[in-house]
């Protein structure tokens, strides 16, 4: 909590509820749930205890990957997001390239919540709301996109993440669940030529480059560093 989040707060709750919601921001509560919304990619998602909190950082991963679609000649590609929670990604990419966008999340309540956003943000999206364990898609796809739960469940992390959805934090198999299951889906909902995009955790670089290899061994595999100088991105190009 600083002073940034508490001009926040007086700028955008009303009066009469101020002294709930800064009640709420000392004890931690996050601000963007108090608002109830957040800046991503410039555009503005709404966001509630249902979906994950959109991080700075994966605009990086939504500015990377366009960056990659145009280099590779991808013209009009269909895109499929995995995990997409709030639906930020997805808006994201289809407000920014001429593409068909999917997205998919196991969660109704947060696929809610995208719905809403992408109404706000004026875009069409198709919504998928299954689990990828299960999933059997009914389209290939040119780009994968992925930020999945990626914390091993022994990690301790920041305490506010206690308000968000714990399934959107944490995964098994040391946080590689769903990256293993992510990259075998591939294999047969995307198309020959395709882009992959993943989020990481910042140190997971090397063993998600790995499991990269042993599905597409001859692929491009780059890693790109966040702000703090972690591998955070793994993008793999099959061209």
């Amino acid at each position: 909590m600083n002073n940034f989040d508490e001009e926040l707060i007086k700028k955008y709750v009303p009066q009469e509820q101020l002294e709930e919601a800064l009640e709420k921001l000392h004890s931690g509560y996050p601000v963007q749930y108090i608002i109830g919304n957040v800046e991503f990619y410039g555009n503005i998602i709404n966001v509630n205890e249902d979906v994950l909190i959109p991080r700075f950082e994966t605009e990086y991963l939504v500015d990377d990957l366009l960056k990659y679609i145009k280099e590779y000649g991808f013209n009009k590609p269909s895109i499929i997001d995995v995990g997409t929670g709030s639906g930020c990604i997805a808006i994201a990419l289809k407000k920014s390239v001429d593409c068909d966008v999917s997205a998919l999340d196991i969660s109704s309540k947060a696929i809610n919540v995208a719905k809403e956003n992408a109404k706000i943000n004026d875009v069409n999206i198709n919504f998928i709301n299954e689990d990828i364990v299960t999933c059997e898609f009914n389209q290939k796809y040119d780009v994968l996109v992925s930020n999945p739960p990626y914390v091993a469940k022994d990690i301790v992390v920041d305490e506010k993440t206690k308000y968000e959805p714990q399934n959107a934090i944490f995964a098994d198999d040391n946080g590689l669940f769903f990256y293993k299951v992510i990259l075998e889906k591939t294999l047969s909902c995307l198309n020959t030529k395709n882009i992959i995009a993943f989020e990481i955790g910042h140190d997971q670089a090397e063993t998600i480059k790995d499991l990269c290899k042993e599905y597409y061994p001859n692929a491009k595999i780059i890693a790109k560093n966040d702000l703090n100088d972690f591998n955070r991105y793994i993008y793999v190009i099959n061209d």
